[in-house]
């Protein structure tokens, strides 16, 4: 038997005085992760050398020019570019943005040009990256404009018990209302029924969908949101067959566990989904971009300033971000491959004139009919 071709797992380097290049290399200075997939890292072998010495981690890397020379057990480090970056650990700087862009717009092309099969992103500063090339909010914007082919995508936060999803992603507190429509809620909760279907293998997904003001809106008393916008948007997902549920008021809602007895969450906003994740998933999070061709997955922390150059960052939010991309794009191969082909159709007509044998669509046969294809099996 042929065996299976390993995953292809494109890494992007992130923000090079961030955590970045810590994470990546404690993850693969285990080489048994090697037996699952091959890793390509988007970056620069002189930083990759510089973290790895700042921080003494050993693991070790082969150095590659294209995706396409990429090996097999090894740790491929791709050359984005040839400049010089000074790397100042734990400190924000245009270098260093600028250093990540170069990074993740090579893994674009890459995928543009199927050379791998999943991108994993190491944290980027949202501010420092910012320049004629990249004018968006965060990874998932660029993204779905680079590779989506028009697909919409929606930012999902995972973990092995929880699942949220966002109606809007990286607003001002003050754009939020404004933004809670019934038809981005519809949108959204599409995707997000099809992902849970089509990327978790979940058959008939139950989605929670929150409120946007305290205790959903009291009655009218505290907003009118929940009344005009979002209860309306659940009537007519029940409409598509999508299993959506509530509108529940956020703190009661994680507070008491209810979560637990859904397949996913739908928040209406950054904050109200993120803050009880993270408190939930503490290091094992993920966020994962669904609705698009690509399978985008992220560790669910920042660059981490703070602790960079430290040694003390914790891997298993990258390590799980590579499992689910690999777990994902097995499930969409799967799932893609059981609707390809739906299995066919079970009457079996054999015709007088001659006709070879087809399948046919059931019907209601008279009795004519019926003595006809009585007296052909007989005289075959």
């Amino acid at each position: 038997m042929e065996e299976e071709k390993k995953i292809r797992v494109a890494i992007t380097q992130g923000d090079t005085n961030g955590v970045g290049y810590e994470v990546i290399l404690k993850v693969f200075a285990n080489p048994e992760i090697l037996e699952l997939c091959t890793p390509v890292i988007y970056g620069s072998p002189k930083i990759a050398a510089y973290h790895r010495k700042a921080l003494d981690i050993e693991a070790s890397f082969s150095i590659i020019n294209n995706a396409e020379d990429a090996q097999d057990g090894r740790v491929n480090l791709l050359t984005c570019f040839d400049e010089e970056i000074k790397v100042e650990l734990g400190q924000p700087s245009a270098e260093a943005g600028q250093a990540a862009l170069k990074a993740l717009d090579r893994a674009m092309t890459d995928y543009r040009n199927g050379c791998y099969d999943v991108l994993v992103t190491a944290p980027i500063n949202k501010a420092t990256i910012q320049s004629p090339e990249f004018r968006f909010p965060g990874h998932t914007e660029y993204i779905e404009t680079s590779v989506g082919d028009g697909h919409k995508a929606l930012m999902i936060l995972m973990n092995d018990t929880l699942r949220v999803a966002l109606v809007t992603t990286h607003l001002a507190v003050k754009d939020i209302a404004q933004s809670i429509t019934k038809e981005a809620i519809i949108e959204k909760a599409t995707i997000f029924n099809e992902s849970l279907r089509r990327d978790f293998l979940i058959s008939c997904p139950r989605i929670a969908v929150l409120s946007l003001n305290p205790h959903a809106g009291d009655d009218g008393l505290l907003g009118t949101e929940e009344k005009e916008i979002i209860s309306p948007a659940i009537e007519e997902l029940a409409g598509m067959n999508i299993q959506a549920f509530g509108p529940y008021a956020a703190d009661g809602f994680f507070g008491s566990g209810t979560y637990e007895h859904f397949d996913g969450v739908l928040a209406m906003y950054h904050d109200q989904g993120l803050a009880p994740f993270k408190t939930i998933a503490l290091d094992n999070g993920v966020n994962f971009t669904a609705g698009l061709p690509i399978v985008r997955t992220s560790p669910d922390h920042g660059t981490a300033y703070d602790i960079a150059g430290k040694g003390v960052a914790d891997e298993q939010s990258m390590r799980q971000a590579i499992y689910s991309a690999i777990d994902i794009y097995r499930h969409r191969r799967f799932y893609d491959e059981a609707q390809q082909d739906p299995l066919p159709k079970l009457f079996h007509e054999k015709r007088e004139d001659g006709d070879k044998a087809r399948f046919a669509r059931p019907r209601d046969i008279s009795k004519k009919d019926k003595e006809t294809e009585k007296k052909t099996v007989t005289e075959s």
